[in-house]
């Protein structure tokens, strides 16, 4: 990774990791890889995430409980020609923050736990809230039945594209395009360049 793309600072990491939905699990049993999209909560130095007790997922976490888990938060598409005035297609690119979180898995079996991890998840994607709290009697059954895995993130690397290696000219070339092109996503990813910049 060039270093003017690299992001250290733990606190927007974690920011990426708490407003993403859903990540990538990436799993190897020594032989095949295996990458499946799945929601998570982050708790800590942790990631959580839930699912059946059977399945591809468990087998391959029992022969091999090392992960891999990516988190893309997607900005613009930048056509060539917002940065390029020579027609050439190599300029298009697009921008975006990425975090990629490496480590080893463990198997939540503790029942107040679970039901920690999966109201932590519900308050992250309902958090307006309406729903029995997860220590309810109620979930006694369907906690069992579910599955509750942790990823450490014993490394944690993450990737910020907004721009920020361009000339200062393609750079405003880039803003005037977005501004007129004008979408939500242009508007967005024009403030995120600018505070990535320095300029705002």
């Amino acid at each position: 990774m060039k270093p003017v793309f690299e992001v250290k600072e733990r606190a927007l990491i974690e920011e990426i990791l708490d407003r993403a939905s859903y990540g990538t699990l990436a799993l190897c049993d020594g032989k095949t890889p295996y990458s499946v999209p799945i929601n998570f909560v982050r708790i800590g130095e942790e990631l959580l995430f839930h699912g059946a007790k059977r399945g591809r997922k468990m087998q391959m976490l029992e022969c091999n409980p090392f992960a891999s888990f990516s988190v893309v938060e997607p900005y613009a598409i930048i056509p060539s020609y917002f940065s390029s005035k020579e027609g050439l297609a190599c300029p298009a690119t697009h921008f975006f923050k990425s975090v990629v979180a490496e480590g080893s898995v463990r198997f939540v079996t503790d029942r107040e736990e679970k039901a920690h991890a999966l109201e932590q998840l519900m308050r992250k994607l309902q958090p307006e809230g309406k729903y029995h709290p997860l220590d309810d009697d109620a979930y006694t059954k369907a906690i069992d039945a579910t599955a509750i895995f942790a990823l450490k993130m014993e490394e944690v690397r993450a990737k910020f594209k907004l721009g920020q290696h361009l000339t200062r000219e393609r750079f405003e070339m880039i803003l005037e395009h977005l501004q007129k092109r004008g979408n939500a996503g242009d508007l967005a990813t024009i403030e995120m360049m600018k505070r990535i910049s320095g300029s705002l």
